[in-house]
């Protein structure tokens, strides 16, 4: 048999970023896929061990640039870990609900970027850009940046919210709400949209877990796994809330995963905000110090559902920087299954399955 082999990639507009893939193909048949990745290499889990702990959130969120809070409370959290420090439950309100933000803008830039590629107008990329801009003005409000916030301190985080911080938070829940029951009338009543999704890039449950594949990725094969309640965190316990989850594991799941991700998401936020009233300590934690207390721990391991799925951090401390610091990656995972997700379909699909993986390649290549 003849194989043709093309490249796709480091420089398409359908990979998000300079992600190559080696493609093997008879005739227009997926037999093979090869990522290759380091054209983004930030070294990140490097450069850590020459800096003081707080002073490396700022690499951190470089990491995952679509969402980046939850890279840098991932990184905070496994440090409050090491050094023995305690978040209060006022402190786990708020930190719970600026992840839920991110998780929500994050989700909308995705579903944006993926009716585009799929070639539904641009009009789904449009809506997906200016709600995400109205989760981006909550955030800056709250912590005075647009994109990058570092806003996370030992014990809490670097200010209260702002006094209409609440109020403008919920009309915007609302509003969303609305927004969302348009987005899934505008999107799936398109032909075009389901025939590219529906039964491509079909994952088994076994080949799942086999894989490592998670968060939506491994959701959406039927898998009832989320960090927030399989390993809750802050006081994710405290909330009724419940892991979304499908069956058929092919891309139209992937994608129905993300939308019934973000209601869910608008209801923790409520919660957490009504929670937040009676909740006892300070939201604002420690002031940066280059001089950290010394570790009570040698070795801190810590796992958060990000928007990808489960990010990780173990980190191996000295007395005032990190000895080693290794990340486990949700979408560094989830592109490793790309060649089993892909292999038997057609060139075209490709692009769908690639695309309801979400890579974030500065992820990947971190």
């Amino acid at each position: 048999m003849a194989l043709t082999r093309i490249n796709i990639g480091p420089v398409h507009p359908s990979t998000h970023g300079v992600a190559r893939l080696v493609v093997d193909l008879d005739g227009d048949t997926i037999v093979k896929i090869e990522p290759h990745i380091g054209y983004l290499h930030r070294g990140v889990e490097k450069l850590v061990e020459t800096r003081m702990y707080m002073q490396s959130p700022p690499y951190m969120e470089k990491i995952d640039y679509v969402a980046p809070m939850a890279m840098d409370e991932l990184y905070v959290a496994t440090v409050e870990k090491a050094l023995g420090i305690d978040v209060s439950e006022k402190a786990g309100y708020a930190r719970m609900i600026l992840l839920e933000l991110q998780r929500i803008a994050s989700h909308l830039f995705w579903i944006g970027s993926v009716t585009n590629d799929l070639g539904q107008s641009f009009t789904g990329f449009m809506w997906g850009f200016r709600d995400r801009d109205i989760i981006l003005r909550l955030l800056e409000d709250a912590t005075g940046q647009r994109m990058f916030y570092v806003n996370m301190r030992l014990g809490g985080i670097t200010r209260e919210f702002p006094k209409d911080f609440e109020e403008n938070t919920i009309k915007t829940l609302a509003y969303l709400e609305k927004r969302m029951k348009e987005y899934e009338n505008f999107i799936e009543k398109n032909p075009i949209f389901i025939q590219r999704m529906k039964g491509v890039g079909v994952l088994s449950i076994d080949d799942a877990i086999n894989l490592g594949v998670t968060g939506h990725v491994l959701r959406a094969c039927g898998v009832k796994y989320d960090v927030r309640k399989n390993n809750p965190y802050y006081n994710y316990e405290t909330l009724n809330f419940h892991p979304k989850i499908l069956s058929d594991g092919d891309n139209l799941s992937r994608y129905r995963v993300r939308i019934m991700e973000i209601e869910e998401s608008i209801r923790i936020i409520r919660d957490s905000f009504y929670k937040l009233q009676s909740a006892h300590g300070n939201m604002v934690g420690m002031p940066v110090k280059l001089v950290s207390p010394k570790p009570v721990n040698k070795i801190a391991m810590v796992s958060r559902e990000a928007p990808r799925g489960e990010a990780m951090m173990y980190l191996v401390c000295d007395d005032q920087k990190p000895y080693r610091l290794s990340i486990r990656s949700p979408t560094f995972i989830n592109l490793a299954a790309l060649n089993h997700i892909a292999k038997g379909h057609r060139l075209a699909d490709l692009f769908s399955i690639f695309a309801t993986l979400d890579m974030v390649m500065a992820d990947v290549d971190r």
